[in-house]
């Protein structure tokens, strides 16, 4: 009887996983037996949202006021100290398990009209594992309502190689940022990282580097994917994100709870940038019976 519920754990050659009946998160990733991201007991709540998907939106919603359709909503401020409604509705829930094979495990959940969102949503969380290629993640959604509905996503995963991020090389392929004021809240436009400490496109020696920001402008492979890189000269581990996700959140977690603090970098795969529900930045508007999805991954070496 674990806080996190039910345990799935899915393995392939050199990976493992496992992924909680809350909120689908998965709490642990492993390349021969060394994490790939920060982990949690089970009988632990997710620390700084560690592995947590993230819906309706990512990220904050500015005061949790936005409108929509014509009308006005002010969701529930889960982020007090900054008067934020921050990270969706579908974290802390008890997701049910679909299908469950050695390799790969599926979960669904039915959001159900909330106090701010009164829209009512399906979505699927499967997670897969392969010897080569690592982990892939896909969050599907369908408008199962009678009303269109706002929409976006994330994940919160923090890549790690087992020691601080100040001795690492961090790679982020985004050619622009958005700076935030002291609420997190970005701005409205995305600024040139040329010539800033954000500039992360060649790699670099992360140091003392303090990073909370959202990147876009991101460069793809031949395959379409996105791809931040954790490096220690001898060990990496590397997330990828599909062209359903334009962004991405660079967290270096310096107001992590102090066992993780600067041990991992936060690498989110966002559909839309923080405070989109008042932007309209990328956001989904989902009609009755539309369905939305993205995949990510993360490869360790």
């Amino acid at each position: 009887m674990t806080l996190t519920g039910n345990q799935y754990e899915i393995g392939a050659g050199p990976y493992g996983a496992v992924v909680t009946e809350q909120g689908a998160t998965l709490r642990a990733l492993t390349h021969d037996g060394r994490p790939l991201i920060l982990s949690h007991g089970p009988d632990e709540l997710a620390p700084a949202a560690a592995g947590q998907l993230l819906a309706p939106w990512p990220n904050r919603v500015d005061r949790g006021r936005y409108e929509f359709g014509g009308e006005a909503y002010q969701l529930l401020i889960n982020e007090g100290g900054r008067d934020n409604a921050i990270h969706g509705l579908i974290r802390h829930e008890s997701w049910a398990i679909a299908e469950h094979e050695a390799h790969r495990v599926r979960l669904t959940y039915r959001l159900l009209g909330h106090s701010g969102y009164p829209f009512r949503l399906d979505l699927s969380a499967e997670y897969a594992l392969d010897p080569e290629q690592g982990l892939t993640v896909r969050l599907s959604v369908r408008n199962a309502g009678s009303r269109p509905a706002p929409y976006g996503h994330g994940a919160h995963p923090y890549l790690t190689l087992g020691r601080p991020l100040d001795e690492c090389d961090l790679t982020v392929p985004a050619d622009r940022y958005l700076e935030v004021d002291d609420r997190a809240i970005p701005e409205p436009t995305a600024r040139d990282v040329a010539g800033t400490p954000y500039d992360l496109r060649e790699g670099r020696r992360l140091g003392a580097t303090e990073i909370d920001n959202p990147y876009t402008g991101l460069r793809r492979d031949a395959d379409g994917r996105a791809w931040v890189r954790l490096d220690d000269g001898t060990r990496s581990v590397a997330l990828w994100a599909d062209e359903a996700h334009p962004w991405l959140e660079i967290y270096t977690g310096d107001e992590t709870p102090a066992g993780m603090r600067r041990m991992g970098v936060g690498a989110e795969p966002m559909t839309c940038p923080p405070n989109a529900f008042v932007t309209g930045t990328d956001l989904v508007t989902l009609e009755p019976g539309a369905e939305f999805g993205g995949s990510w991954g993360i490869v360790g070496g």
